[in-house]
């Protein structure tokens, strides 16, 4: 039987390999092309510990990768979101009286939060906004004392939070009027507007539920809360 002559490497392509050999090593379809032929050299009764360690070695740099790259989708996200605010608190800056603002709040604030629905809403001892704001109705709602308070808690006995995400609220036709069968998830802003004054809330409404949940960070919207309450108190003083 004429033994089967060993196959032979082009010389060019072995210098290349001599002198790199990193063009195998860090080539990983090569890599297993190799490790698979020399296992079926041995035959299957001979375990391989090296390359049991190499596939684990493997299987933790693909974990390693997948971290990796979720750390930087979490990065990205966070600066966009940081972006986003920056720009709804440069934009709040710039009205010169309420109605301005009432505008930017109606208008301009959905866009750059990417939300669809705002509603600004203010416990006053009046049954409906001052003169010359009938037209902002759909966006500033004027509420009775404690009424922020019931709507953020649902009416539970609890503490209610600075920032409060959540997918439904019953009570969301209180705020949102014909727009409520809509929203599917809402962020509550609880704003202190000053000493010796009631306080606000602003209710931002998405008609996507899962833009809003509890198990998302309130930092970037705490900020925004700050904000926003100080630019009220110029108008309210």
């Amino acid at each position: 039987m004429t033994p089967t002559p060993a196959a032979v490497v082009d010389d060019e392509l072995r210098e290349k390999i001599l002198n790199d050999p990193g063009l195998i090593l860090d080539d990983r379809d090569l890599m297993n092309a190799l490790v698979s032929a020399t296992d079926t050299a041995r035959g299957g009764n001979v375990v391989d510990m090296r390359g049991l360690a190499m596939g684990r070695l493997e299987d933790r740099l693909d974990r390693l990768e997948d971290t990796h790259r979720s750390v930087i989708a979490a990065a990205y996200d966070n600066l966009a979101g940081t972006n986003m605010i920056h720009r709804a608190v440069l934009r709040l800056l710039d009205p010169t009286n309420f109605s301005e603002f009432l505008a930017v709040l109606k208008n301009d604030l959905p866009e750059i939060l990417r939300v669809d629905y705002v509603r600004l809403v203010l416990e006053t001892k009046e049954a409906a906004p001052g003169a010359g704001l009938s037209q902002f109705e759909d966006v500033l709602i004027p509420a009775p004392e404690g009424f922020i308070s019931e709507y953020v808690t649902n009416g539970r006995a609890r503490q209610d939070r600075k920032i409060t995400l959540r997918q439904v609220n019953p009570e969301k036709d209180m705020v949102f009027g014909e727009s409520a069968a809509w929203i599917q998830s809402e962020a509550c802003l609880k704003l202190d507007l000053g000493e010796n004054k009631m306080p606000g809330l602003l209710v931002l409404g998405s008609e996507d539920p899962h833009q809003f949940n509890q198990s998302q960070g309130t930092d970037l919207l705490s900020f925004f809360a700050g904000s926003l309450e100080r630019a009220i108190r110029r108008w309210l003083a």
